[in-house]
């Protein structure tokens, strides 16, 4: 009988558990967000820029020869115009020659002549046309000049990419490298170092004509190359004799015009007469295809090798007035 009711309430007790509510399950708690820690960048300066980008290794490598990356790290601001590498390779051995300890001077008046104080931004830069603009090198000058929506510093050096913007200025690329005034030859230096152009030389010494070319100018020389010479066969030799010396003069100022006219500016005088140096004396331009021509078949072969005190561009014949 015991067995029975025990029986009996057991099975009262598991209906009843099976009739209560099930158990929620607990909920697992949410992992608490933690916000991301907020990273600042820091600003660049142009020296790191120049570091990340690269295409100034050279330039890089240049401002670490001359000691100058402190001072372009510094408050500033700064303008800089930036040759690439490939503006540097244009220089060949030189780049090599002005990184070496004994050269840092002339390396650190080079670069210097590459900045302007202020950060001048491109819509800047093209208020400028035709002005001169003072360099971080002392009373060193960069002329600016707009052609065509580009601009052009020293006539020829062309900005590439504007607006290169840094903590502490900013950057403004350019194609070539500029060399201070200094840094450039005479017209006289520059064909005596070139030896395209020994008659020339003999030439302009026999005529006395050596320290007239070395003068401020600005002169624009056609010169004849010792090919252009060697053409006229023995008439070179006898025009080198002193009794000569007069028609010798005049045949040297006849490739010699006042200013400094660059090869853009010599397309632009197409069918035009030009003065010479030589009194009374012209030069007919003719751009044909694509080439300059004087006098209808004297060829311009070679344009804009600037200097100091002008611009030559070589002739493939000696112009007889």
């Amino acid at each position: 009988m015991k067995i029975k009711s025990l029986s009996l309430l057991l099975g009262f007790a598991l209906l009843v558990a099976a009739c209560a509510p099930a158990a929620e399950p607990t909920a697992t708690p949410e992992p608490t967000q933690v916000p991301a820690p907020v990273v600042e960048e820091t600003p660049q300066t142009i020296v790191d820029i120049a570091v990340a980008d690269s295409r100034f290794t050279t330039l890089v490598a240049a401002l670490q020869a001359a000691e100058l990356v402190e001072t372009l790290q510094g408050d500033g601001p700064f303008t800089v115009f930036a040759p690439t590498d490939e503006a540097f390779a244009a220089l060949g051995d030189t780049v090599a020659t002005l990184l070496l300890p004994e050269n840092k001077q002339q390396l650190t008046d080079i670069l210097l002549y590459h900045v302007v104080a202020g950060k001048v931004m491109a819509a800047d830069v093209v208020g400028l046309d035709g002005q001169m603009v003072d360099t971080a090198l002392a009373e060193k000058q960069l002329a600016v000049k707009v052609d065509m929506g580009s601009v052009y510093l020293n006539e020829t050096v062309m900005v590439t990419i504007t607006d290169i913007e840094a903590s502490n200025g900013v950057i403004h690329v350019i194609d070539a490298v500029l060399l201070p005034p200094a840094e450039l030859g005479t017209i006289v230096d520059i064909a005596v170092a070139d030896g395209r152009f020994t008659t020339l030389v003999a030439a302009l010494q026999a005529a006395d004509l050596v320290e007239t070319l070395q003068g401020d100018g600005p002169f624009t020389v056609f010169a004849p190359t010792d090919e252009a010479f060697a053409a006229l066969g023995d008439t070179v030799a006898t025009l080198l004799l002193p009794e000569n010396k007069q028609q010798l003069t005049d045949i040297l100022l006849y490739h010699v015009v006042p200013g400094k006219v660059m090869a853009a500016d010599v397309v632009g005088l197409d069918g035009q007469m030009v003065d010479t140096a030589l009194s009374g004396a012209q030069l007919a331009i003719k751009v044909d295809m694509g080439n300059v021509y004087l006098n209808e078949t004297v060829q311009v072969i070679i344009t804009d090798i600037e200097a100091y005190n002008g611009v030559i561009h070589v002739i493939d014949a000696v112009l007889l007035p």
